[in-house]
């Protein structure tokens, strides 16, 4: 069972672990996040805990890995000043980060959509040209980003079984399988893993940084792109696919890549009217869209 993560968990990790910054106030953040709670510690770092076992490995991935990404992107990304190991208040790895200002596209207006798209598709440009070689390949660590659709195909299928009579299920089948069939040959490159208005910072209304690379890995980029249907759209869109130049069969993989989420998130909010279901909606209609102006 997880702990209960607190800013008194925390003070007392901090205190026992590096004591040097012990004096240091602990608050919570407005975002925190999902798969790991956040904290600020004083002004100029933050604490980072895994909120469950299936998370905790990405911890030292990202200790071992972002200092190397780092001076090799346009953007700031996570910077990892520390790291706390497991004792007997909290089991697992844990992160001290310097504190990177920002506000969360998902919470803040953005000046120029095409200008956010266009600088997002540099940066993800910028990540699939480091050298790859020895990162960490698809797996548990980060669900399997960057690895092939077919590995959540009955999950898939039986979601969009379940959806009968919600969604267009014959365009939904259409749009996954024609991301199965689109298969990736290429050699590996960086993936972020979770490229999401929530881990994209920005300050004065223009991109500023890229958090969060728990999911992220070494495979197949179209697991990058699904933001073209969960944040952008119309020319916006257009300005994201145009800078990435991808062809289109890893579009196709990322309708399917995008789709699978919608449907799944569809599917677990499916009878409560909420914001999720409302969005889990709006990206499925938009990707069957899509997949007929495409394909």
């Amino acid at each position: 069972m997880a702990p209960n993560i607190d800013i008194a968990l925390v003070r007392g990790l901090i205190r026992s672990q590096f004591p040097r910054w012990a004096h240091l106030p602990v608050r919570p953040v407005e975002v925190s996040g999902w798969d790991n709670r956040t904290f600020r510690l004083g002004e100029e770092m933050s604490v980072r805990l895994p909120s469950a076992e299936a998370y905790a490995g990405q911890v030292e991935k990202e200790q071992r890995w972002l200092p190397e990404l780092a001076p090799q992107l346009p953007l700031p990304i996570s910077h990892p000043l520390a790291m706390g190991i497991p004792d007997s208040t909290f089991p697992w790895s844990w992160s001290v980060y310097r504190w990177i200002e920002g506000e969360a596209v998902s919470s803040g207006r953005v000046d120029d959509l095409c200008e956010l798209a266009i600088e997002l598709a540099m940066f993800l440009r910028a990540l699939q040209r480091i050298e790859s070689y020895g990162g960490p390949k698809p797996g548990l660590h980060n669900f399997y980003r960057g690895g092939p659709l077919a590995i959540y195909d009955d999950e898939t299928r039986k979601a969009i079984a379940s959806l009968e009579g919600e969604i267009d299920c014959q365009a939904a089948i259409g749009v996954w399988e024609a991301g199965l069939a689109a298969a990736w040959t290429g050699l590996p490159v960086w993936i972020h893993g979770d490229v999401s208005a929530s881990n994209l910072l920005m300050q004065e209304g223009r991109l500023s940084a890229v958090i969060d690379f728990g999911s992220s890995g070494v495979g197949d980029p179209a697991c990058d792109l699904t933001i073209a249907w969960t944040l952008f759209s119309g020319e916006s869109r257009g300005a994201f696919r145009e800078a990435l130049s991808l062809d289109r069969a890893t579009w196709a993989r990322a309708r399917g890549w995008a789709i699978w989420k919608g449907l799944i998130t569809l599917l677990e909010h499916l009878n409560t009217n909420s914001q999720e279901t409302k969005r889990a909606r709006r990206v499925i209609e938009t990707v069957l869209t899509d997949h007929e102006a495409f394909r």
